[in-house]
């Protein structure tokens, strides 16, 4: 197999992450939806995605942090201040996805390694 058939074969979906999320960081709700999206990207763990809406996003500031997956396109970072430390790059999303990861447009995934995301 090539590395250009290995690149096919990955496939990305989307779906209704279902009942209720909330991303906690620095004893404070960064984030809480029901309408959550988990993005199921082979080889890797789903994602959730929360609706920019339901992010408290004065929390976040933009970063200079940038990354292009082939995938789903060009992300932008974002790091939280919470009351004892800023979390840098503790969270990303893609403004203008790709269109086979059109669905998470609009939305903010948070690196589980930073803060505690989870359904309620």
């Amino acid at each position: 197999m090539t590395g250009l058939e290995s690149l096919m074969e990955r496939g990305i979906s989307t779906r209704p992450a279902g009942g209720t999320w909330v991303v906690r960081a620095g004893g404070a709700i960064i984030a809480e939806t029901s309408n959550a999206i988990e993005l199921i990207e082979s080889g890797l763990s789903p994602v959730i995605y929360f609706p920019r809406d339901d992010v408290a996003m004065a929390f976040l500031d933009q970063t200079d942090q940038a990354t292009r997956c082939a995938f789903k396109g060009n992300a932008t970072y974002y790091a939280i201040h919470t009351k004892s430390k800023v979390l840098d790059n503790a969270a990303w999303s893609y403004e203008t996805p790709l269109d086979n990861a059109a669905d998470i447009a609009g939305h903010i995934a948070f690196y589980q390694s930073m803060v505690t995301v989870e359904r309620v």
